[in-house]
Formats: structure tokens, sequence, C-alpha cells
């Protein structure tokens, strides 16, 4: 089905570790947010599962097979990268043809819709793209694949507003038809949030926390008001961030939001909400 391992890994760079002893299943058919700050061990995570980089120690694997080296494993695999991998010369169509020799689920006729959606002229070579088009040729080439997972690591460069919004809507009609498993590495948290349906976030190596999304957003709140009133409704409670300006103060604190503490918050006359999924990823990193 496509279940996701990393079992112990670590990766190191001399004195530096990338990934630091990173264990994590990642269940199949599923929308996991990869969040990280610059230089977390994002990439290399995603690295050592599509075999681009080996681990120091430990192993990536996909159903119980070690990905090292195994074409099988990575043939069930898309990653969409940065990186622009396709020679320059060619034409879209032709990228088309042939990364359907490699994806032989690849759905040219989807492909070929999506690049009108999208209005990229197929006859256009790979160096004539500015860098959003040459971003949507690949996630045109990455949701035509049909590969069993999907990855995306900073999906939506250089794309406009309009862009963006057709990708994620296209992405979940897509996931809704055709269920896959599918890994984002983004920075734009709040775009992705609505789409996301598990988030990891991982800082300095380490993974700092899995969890459905919809439970993360329960597990904080932001409080504000008078800061001596924040102070006393927040003393005992564990605050992961705070802000103040003049008298006036919030607070995200990393609780559930019950009735029981809307009930002390309204009884003290703050102001309480859910802390968005930015602003939680930012506090927890901090």
């Amino acid at each position: 089905m496509g279940l996701i391992e990393f079992r112990q890994v670590t990766k190191e760079y001399g004195p530096v570790k990338a990934l630091d002893n990173a264990s994590i299943v990642l269940e199949p058919l599923k929308i996991y947010g990869l969040l990280g700050r610059n230089g977390a061990g994002k990439t290399t995570m995603l690295n050592i599962l599509t075999n681009k980089i080996f681990p120091t120690s430990g192993a990536a694997f996909f159903n119980n097979e070690n990905v090292i080296e195994n074409d099988r494993v990575q043939s069930q695999m898309f990653y969409m990268t940065e990186m622009k991998l396709y020679p320059t010369g060619m034409r879209i169509n032709q990228v088309l043809r042939w990364t359907r020799e490699f994806y032989p689920d690849f759905d040219m006729e989807y492909a070929q819709a999506l690049a009108k959606k999208f209005a990229l002229n197929l006859r256009k070579k790979v160096k004539e793209l500015s860098t959003g088009y040459s971003s949507i040729m690949k996630l045109i080439l990455a949701m035509a694949s049909n590969a069993p997972v999907l990855i995306f690591d900073e999906p939506v460069l250089g794309l406009d507003a309009n862009h963006r919004d057709l990708f994620y809507h296209e992405l979940m009609a897509r996931y809704n038809e055709h269920p896959q498993t599918i890994i984002i590495s983004t920075h734009l948290i709040d775009e992705v949030a609505d789409v996301l349906e598990e988030a990891i976030i991982i800082k300095e190596g380490r993974l700092v926390l899995h969890q459905p999304v919809e439970q993360l957003l329960q597990s904080a709140y932001t409080v504000s008001g008078e800061d001596a009133i924040v102070d006393q409704f927040t003393q005992n409670r564990k605050v992961i961030h705070q802000e103040a300006l003049g008298r006036f103060k919030s607070a995200a604190v990393f609780e559930p939001l019950n009735a029981q503490v809307r009930s002390a918050a309204d009884a003290l006359g703050l102001d309480i909400s859910v802390a968005p999924l930015q602003k939680l990823f930012i506090y927890l990193t901090n």
C-alpha cells in the first residue's frame, strides 16, 4: 500500500548532523506537510527517501523494502525538486513523452489538460520557461505521473497567486479521484494548511512533532488583553510565545482549547482564538 518508514536515520556532514536519529512512519494515502526552517533537514530527509544520498546510519523503507538502490521502490515515487533536471533544449511535449518512459502509468491526456489550464505552451523549450512556468511544468509531470507517492519540495516557487490557487485545487481534485501518498515541503504554510492532513515539524535535524493538522490546531490558542490580566491567566500554563505593545499583550498557549479554557478567559475579559498553523510552526521552532 505504500508505507514509508524512517528508522533511526542520521545523516552527518562532517561535524554537522543534518538528520539526527529520525524515526517516523507515514501511512499511505494521506497528505503530509513536511515543515521546517531553512537547514532543518527537510530536503536531506527527502533525498534519503528518494535515494539521492545515503544515510550515515539507520535506513528508510518503503513497504518494508530498503530504498537504497532499489529501482522497484524508486519507480513508485515521483520527487519534484527545485532543481532543473531536464535537458534545456528539449521541448515540453518531449519532456512529457520522456517522463512516460519512466512512469508507465503516466496520464498523457491529463498532462495535456493541465497544460491547457495553466496556459503552458508545450512547444516551448525548457530553457525558454520562466521560473514560474518551470515549476508548472514539473507540477504537471508529478501529478500526471500517477506514482503512488508524490513528493513536492517547494512546489509553488515562482507561481503567482492564481496559479498557486489552481495548483492546490487541482491537487485536491486529483487526490479525491485517485488517492496517493503526498508529501509537501513548503514555507508557505498558511496557503497549504487546508490541504494537509498531517503535519511533520523538523528542527535542527530532529523531529519535533508529527500530528494530524486538525488535532494540532486544537492543541494551542492565543489569548490577548491587558498585560497583567494575560499574565494572571497564563500563570502555570505552557506559554510558547508572547508579545506586548504598551499595556496590551498576547500570548500563545500550548494546551487544548476547550470550554473550560474559554470560560476562564471570558471571566477575565480576555479575547481568545485558535492559532493558525503557520504561527504555531513559528512558535514551536523558535
